[in-house]
């Protein structure tokens, strides 16, 4: 049989361990990729490990989320991150420049080169042919000094496409109709990898959007060919030497393989509070609409506002709805500037936002209580808005523009009107100079970092008990996401400063759960967290499981976890139990005194262990499927600590 495009990537990029699906593979990684609200953490660490310059073809430092500046923390942290780049050899992405998936996919992307990010929408550069994928800060500092990225071996999905899009039908669409398909749970350890003569008619920007939002469904990443619409966007970028042409074997060897006739598809919306709860357009028609935003990493590329601003042409936004636009990068404003569109969405009455991630991370534009917000952005989760009971309906720029002409969710193919053909640029207007260089390494000695007081050095666990006298702190439900574990938003410029962010550790959920973590910890209990399916969905912020371990926790048991995080709470010294049997679940309440003696030697040894519940006085199963690798990593008490033993700190 022919090889997959993800083996054709993988194959070359394969340093340790096997791509046979299920087993541990560490692969080298070509460029990495931070933003501010992880990245600050990421070079905490990175400076920690004792390392001088990175061993990447490429790493940059995006500044895109924390840029609503209101107290001095998050202009401390962008200086610090400036003064980072400049001595360790890692370009800069300013403030304003845009959004880091958006402007990765126009300056760096490179088609077959791996890429790591600390963040979890990271496989957007799939769109572009890169085997690209979201981890915590830690395993992007490490890939940064040139260590392999472990994951397991991903079985790969082929998704074939086929026809063409109808119009006032758009990418978006496409992967909510994956969603729908596919669910957030149970595909952890898969890759999506697109194909088929349907793949022709989507432009980069539009596959971009595909492989952004494949994230909401829990894959490792998804990935799309480099062929001819590639080059064409290369060249567009005057970065015709980048291209390659790469594709799966016709004979490719798929582990299931699903179609999606394009033509066939509708306008759809993921409703409130999931991106896997979708639904038609046309079901919703007719609530009533209090807020549009478009733009994100997601749905900010030229074509994108271009059709947005073509809908709004002549016509004045509703009276009961504001507008809000942020562009995915400064190149799109200001082609958009220059092309006449920007000022159609102006006279319309559109709110023109910063290049940056604002509205989508709940940092800025959050919508009135109870009101119904519109976004072309990739997450609805409850609050993540920043409005705690607000509705967030996830759709494509086509129908938030049909929404913000007539105040309620229509479908925008009953405007009445022609679709607007957008025609692409040959060539946008390129501008690098929002990129900072670093210093030439033999004048960086003298280069001095400045931290301001909310920077901290990143904490370290202790060495892993010999024995779990634990108390199970909080018990949550199913499809928790690291949202609720830490919360984004205006808590996020505590990111820096983890004993004071750890004060908001499941705040959506529990306030008290801080104080309770703190005074079970004093007492000599180790926290146990109880949680049900696909723990710690969303974000790839490493926050959520190094704030709890600052609080004592110790172990999570769950039914099921999302990958980046279980990789996460490994890091941390977070041991990730499993379930043996769901309906364990049921029988442990909070404050349950649960204990594993001789867990060391478990940890070491075994592939499943016994939980006492002591207030029950019960016993029940529960599993862990651990490396050896990551067995020494917990036993050290985290991979921070394991790496200085190894140096000898």
């Amino acid at each position: 049989m022919g090889l997959t495009l993800t083996e054709k990537i993988l194959r070359p990029h394969l340093v340790d361990g096997s791509l046979v699906p299920g087993e541990e593979a560490g692969i080298k990684i070509d460029q990495t990729l931070t933003q501010d609200a992880t990245g600050t953490m990421a070079y905490l660490q990175f400076e920690a490990l004792g390392l001088l310059r990175v061993a990447t073809e490429l790493s940059i430092s995006y500044i895109d989320h924390n840029t609503v500046q209101i107290g001095f923390e998050n202009a401390d942290d962008h200086r610090y991150l400036q003064d980072v780049a400049r001595k360790h050899g890692i370009l800069l992405s300013r403030a304003g420049n845009g959004i880091c998936h958006q402007v990765h996919l126009e300056r760096f992307g490179v088609p077959g080169k791996t890429m790591l990010g600390s963040d979890s929408h990271t496989p957007t550069g799939g769109g572009l042919g890169m085997f690209a994928l979201g981890a915590g800060g830690l395993d992007v500092a490490l890939a940064m000094g040139g260590q392999p990225f472990y994951l397991t071996a991903p079985r790969v999905i082929g998704i074939h496409l086929t026809g063409r899009l109808s119009p006032w039908v758009a990418a978006k669409d496409v992967i909510l109709e994956v969603l729908r398909l596919f669910s957030t749970k149970g595909n952890v350890g898969t890759v999506f990898e697109y194909f088929g003569d349907g793949v022709g008619t989507l432009s980069v920007p539009e596959r971009a959007t595909i492989t952004n939002m494949g994230a909401e469904c829990g894959v490792t990443t998804s990935v799309f060919p480099s062929d001819d619409i590639t080059r064409r966007f290369l060249e567009s970028e005057d970065r015709a030497h980048d291209w390659i042409e790469l594709a799966a074997d016709d004979d490719a060897d798929y582990d299931r393989v699903v179609t999606i006739e394009l033509s066939s598809l509708e306008p759809l919306a993921a409703t409130p509070h999931s991106p896997g709860n979708v639904k038609t357009v046309r079901s919703l028609s007719g609530l009533h609409v209090d807020q549009v935003c478009i733009g994100s990493c997601t749905n900010g590329s030229y074509r994108d506002l271009a059709v947005a601003a073509s809908i709004l042409k002549d016509r004045i936004v509703h009276e009961d709805v504001s507008l809000i636009v942020a562009p995915g990068s400064r190149q799109v404003l200001e082609n958009l500037a220059r092309d006449g569109y920007l000022t159609d969405l102006i006279a319309a009455g559109a709110r023109i936002d910063e290049c940056a991630c604002g509205f989508c991370i709940g940092n800025s534009r959050s919508p009135g209580s109870k009101a119904v917000s519109l976004r072309t952005s990739n997450r609805n989760f409850k609050g993540r808005s920043g409005t705690p009971d607000a509705d967030l309906y996830l759709v494509s720029c086509e129908t938030a523009a049909a929404a913000a002409v007539t105040g309620r969710i229509t479908d925008p193919r009953d405007l009445g009107m022609t679709f607007p053909r957008i025609e692409m640029p040959a060539a946008f207007r390129v501008d690098n100079g929002m990129i900072l260089h670093p210093a030439d390494p033999d004048d960086d000695a003298g280069l001095k970092i400045r931290r301001g007081p909310n920077i901290g050095p990143p904490p370290t666990g202790e060495s892993f008990p010999g024995n779990i006298n634990g108390k199970a702190l909080i018990k949550v439900g199913d499809q928790v996401t690291t949202d609720h574990i830490m919360p984004a938003g205006a808590r996020m410029k505590y990111r820096s400063n983890i004993p004071r962010y750890a004060d908001f550790v499941f705040e959506p959920i529990d306030p008290s759960f801080p104080s309770r973590a703190r005074a079970a910890r004093d007492e000599g209990f180790q926290g146990i967290i109880v949680a049900g399916l696909s723990y710690g969905q969303g974000s790839s912020r490493e926050h959520a499981a190094l704030c709890p371990m600052h609080l004592g926790v110790r172990v999570v048991i769950a039914k099921s976890f999302e990958r980046i995080h279980a990789a996460n709470l490994v890091n941390f010294g977070i041991l990730p139990l499993v379930f043996v049997d769901e309906t364990d679940y049921d029988a442990i309440e909070p404050g349950d005194l649960l204990d594993v003696p001789g867990i060391r030697s478990i940890i070491a040894n075994e592939e499943a262990l016994t939980v006492h519940n002591r207030t029950k006085e019960m016993n029940f199963r529960a599993g862990f499927n651990l490396t050896e690798r990551q067995r020494w990593i917990l036993l050290a008490g985290g991979a921070l600590n394991l790496v200085r033993k190894k140096k000898g700190n």
